[in-house]
This record gives C-alpha cells, sequence and structure tokens, in this order.
C-alpha cells in the first residue's frame, strides 16, 4: 500500500514523485487553466504490479481532487484506470470521455 504522505508534487519538473524503497515512481503531467493533463507513467521493474500501480494513482487522483481540478488523463494507464474506476470519472471535464 502506498503512503499518501509520501507524495510529492514536484511543480518544478511537473511531476508527482513517489520513493518507495529508494525507487521512484513519477507522472508527468502538464497542467494548463484549470486542467491537468497526465502524459507519462514511469515506475521501475521492482515495482511493477498491479496493486502498486492502482495505490500510486489513487493517491495521485485523491491529490488532484483535493485541489478541485479536472483531470485529462493522456497516458494509456492513467486512462484504464481511471474507465475502470467510476469514482475518478468525475474528474474528467465536461465533453471528455474515455
Amino acid at each position: 500500500m502506498v503512503d499518501a504522505s509520501n507524495l510529492i508534487d514536484n511543480a518544478f519538473l511537473r511531476q508527482y514523485e513517489l520513493n518507495v524503497g529508494g525507487e521512484m515512481a513519477t507522472l508527468e503531467y502538464s497542467q494548463q487553466e484549470r486542467k491537468i493533463f497526465l502524459t507519462k507513467l514511469n515506475i521501475p521493474e521492482v515495482l511493477k504490479s498491479d496493486e502498486f500501480l492502482e495505490s500510486f494513482l489513487k493517491v495521485v487522483l485523491e491529490n488532484i481532487s483535493e485541489k478541485n481540478i479536472s483531470v485529462v488523463p493522456t497516458s494509456p494507464p492513467v486512462a484504464k484506470f481511471i474507465r475502470g474506476n467510476r469514482r475518478y470519472r468525475k474528474m474528467l471535464p465536461v465533453g471528455i470521455r474515455i
């Protein structure tokens, strides 16, 4: 399970970062107005598992939700996750369907 307190929003590099056991998982983004485009997911081989991916994306999306920003997933794994989790679909901007 991922600890939400370890998530870092690195605005300079425009990515969310999570350090787990010395390995860094990142989700790159681009922000425009009240939308955040989730563009590239980087997970080290050591951490690659469905459970880690799901936990990491949940923590990131909860962080974004607190900021009241719409999400546009351009990364296929992120789009697949949102497609499979109805609760996060409400974060999509009006007119965007995945």
